[in-house]
């Protein structure tokens, strides 16, 4: 079986309209949820095999957070450009592509695309991934490039708001 893991980026700053969208940081916010939410994935989840972000700040310093939290070593870690601004059509070409020795891999990124992925892959019970949500979705083949449209099945959801204080 094969793990894939989307987590979108935690809630971003919009306090800098001088900032391009690439350039923005985590807000306070996204900055307590990312660590909440890397341990629960770590408890729920386990360690992946690799991480792959999207290299906009947010996306990158949340999947910090999680590798970090998940003591993933540096040399499982990588940056893909392609996932900025990617549509689910994109983002299916870049798991079809993954390593077939990888079994787990973790994405990072952004909406619309998590979201539309997802919903391509399986049935979720979900309509929008909100920031820092956690999706796993697995798949009953030895290679990523099987993967297909519905070809999946959710296995787990999380998002921050289920773990915050309720005072």
């Amino acid at each position: 079986m094969l793990l894939l893991t989307l987590v979108r980026h935690a809630k971003s700053s919009w306090d800098n309209p001088a900032l391009a969208d690439f350039d923005r940081p985590l807000n306070a916010r996204g900055e307590r949820d990312a660590p909440r939410m890397a341990q629960h994935v770590r408890r729920a989840l386990g360690i992946p095999d690799r991480i792959v972000s999207s290299p906009a700040l947010r996306a990158l310093t949340t999947a910090r957070v999680f590798a970090e939290t998940l003591a993933l070593p540096a040399s499982r870690f990588e940056q893909a450009p392609r996932i900025y601004e990617a549509s689910a059509e994109r983002l299916l070409t870049l798991v079809q592509g993954l390593d077939d020795d990888e079994r787990h891999v973790m994405l990072f990124g952004h909406n619309p695309g998590f979201t539309d992925l997802a919903h391509r892959l399986a049935r979720c019970s979900f309509d929008d991934m909100p920031t820092c949500a956690v999706v796993q979705i697995g798949f009953d083949t030895k290679t990523w490039a099987d993967v297909a449209e519905r070809s999946g099945a959710q296995r787990f959801y999380a998002y921050p708001k289920q773990f915050r204080d309720k005072t």
